[in-house]
């Protein structure tokens, strides 16, 4: 069985394909046959990341191919372990196409009321679209580092209904540095950062298992 995830925002510089790349290196890495499908065919911000990834022979190989509609990007799931749909920032017909297509929503957000609430309002919308709000989840990025304002953040996510993934990424040029290089968060040269991104990965892997988990039950 494929697992799809779908990473998806009401805003962009959130850190959606910022989380999809992590995800996609990370599942490679654990022996899972995994694609990143690029859904935002003006920036194609995974693709030309993967194709910097080949130009400086980064490994393991990440598989990424550009798509403009939902539909053609899952046709050829079941030859994957594991899918992952970035698809385009703010809400929109693709983001529903994702949410239903998927078997975890992920919305990355930062910490702040300007990046939660447009967050939890995409949230809720797609539950107004026949979403149920288990399958959504919440991984904060760009977080300053306070475990108050963190804890601020999580509460305001679980009073409204949904879960957050555990683990986060903080802010540091060590991450767009990576970046350029064709490198996940968690390829930086501080093990540190790593580890942080590398927490919230496995939390988003946890999941995955989860909810398929209770689907065949």
């Amino acid at each position: 069985m494929t697992y799809i995830v779908g990473m998806v925002s009401q805003k962009g510089g959130v850190g959606k394909s910022t989380l999809a790349r992590m995800m996609a290196r990370e599942l490679v890495a654990g022996g899972f046959l995994t694609k990143i499908a690029d859904l935002d065919t003006q920036q194609q911000t995974c693709t030309n990341w993967a194709g910097r990834r080949a130009e400086n022979g980064v490994t393991p190989e990440v598989q990424v191919q550009s798509f403009a509609r939902v539909k053609s990007a899952i046709e050829d799931a079941d030859r994957f372990d594991a899918l992952i749909l970035d698809g385009k920032p703010n809400a929109s017909d693709q983001t529903i196409e994702i949410a239903k297509a998927s078997d975890l929503v992920v919305i990355p957000t930062g910490q702040t009321l300007d990046d939660l609430h447009p967050g939890v309002l995409l949230a809720h919308s797609l539950r107004k679209k026949g979403i149920v709000s288990g399958k959504i989840a919440f991984a904060l990025f760009q977080t300053t580092g306070s475990e108050r304002e963190s804890m601020a953040a999580r509460d305001y996510i679980d009073e409204a209904g949904y879960k957050v993934l555990e683990g986060e990424v903080s802010v540091s040029t060590a991450y767009g540095s990576a970046s350029d290089q064709g490198k996940a968060i968690t390829e930086t040269s501080f093990s540190t950062l790593n580890a942080r991104a590398s927490k919230l990965a496995q939390s988003v892997i946890d999941r995955m298992a989860e909810l398929q988990d209770r689907s065949v039950v």
